[in-house]
C-alpha cells in the first residue's frame, strides 16, 4: 500500500551531515549511537547535496537468432559525490591529504601535490520525514577523484569537489544504511 509518510527529502542533520575518520576507526552499527571521537565533521555541503552513484557493467549472451538469453553483472562500483563549501582544516585534510596540511595557530598551510590519498571511513547523517533519521556508513572508502574545479568568483562559494569511492568491506558491502524513528521533542 502507498504511504506518503515514507516519501522524504534528503535533508542534512542540523548538527552536521558528513563525517570522516581514518581507516580502521570504529564504525557505528545503528542510526543513533554517538560517532567515535576520531570522526571529524566536514561542515556545509553545497545545495547539490550528497549523490550516491552506482556503475555496473553487464555481459549479455545472445542465442542464434538474436535472442538475449542471459545477462550477468560483470563489474560493480559505488561512489558518493559532494561539494564541500567550507574552507576549514578538516576539509583541507580530506581534499589535499592530512600530511599536506599544517596548522600553526590561525594559519593553515596547504601543499597541493599528486600523492595518493589514504583510505578513510565516511558517515552521512540525514533527517527524513516522520521523525526518522538515516545514517549511511562507508567502512572502506577513498577519495579517488578530485578533478573537478575549485572556482574563486564573486557570488559563489568556494567548493571542493569530492568523489569518494566505496570499496567492499570484509562482508563484501560497499556501504550500510541504518534508519530509525526518533522521539520528537
Amino acid at each position: 500500500m502507498n504511504d506518503s509518510e515514507n516519501v522524504s527529502f534528503g535533508k542534512p542533520k542540523a548538527t552536521g551531515a558528513l563525517f570522516v575518520a581514518p581507516a580502521g576507526t570504529t564504525l557505528p552499527t545503528n542510526a543513533t549511537d554517538a560517532l567515535d571521537g576520531a570522526f571529524a565533521g566536514l561542515g556545509y555541503v553545497s545545495e547539490d547535496g550528497l549523490v550516491n552513484g552506482v556503475e555496473t557493467d553487464v555481459e549479455d549472451v545472445f542465442a542464434w537468432g538474436g535472442d538475449n538469453v542471459l545477462s550477468d553483472q560483470t563489474t560493480f562500483a559505488e561512489m558518493f559525490t559532494y561539494n564541500l563549501i567550507e574552507t576549514n582544516v578538516e576539509v583541507a585534510k580530506l581534499y589535499y591529504g592530512e600530511d599536506n596540511v599544517v596548522v600553526d595557530g590561525d594559519n593553515i598551510t596547504i601543499k597541493a601535490n599528486s600523492k595518493p590519498l589514504p583510505k578513510i571511513v565516511f558517515v552521512a547523517e540525514l533527517v527524513l520525514t516522520g521523525n526518522r533519521i538515516k545514517r549511511i556508513v562507508v567502512g572502506n572508502g577513498k577519495i579517488v577523484d578530485r578533478s573537478g574545479e575549485i572556482t574563486y568568483v564573486d557570488g559563489e562559494p568556494v567548493a571542493y569537489p569530492i568523489n569518494l569511492k566505496a570499496f567492499p568491506d570484509t562482508d563484501g558491502d560497499t556501504h550500510k544504511e541504518y534508519i530509525t524513528t526518533v522521539s520528537s521533542s
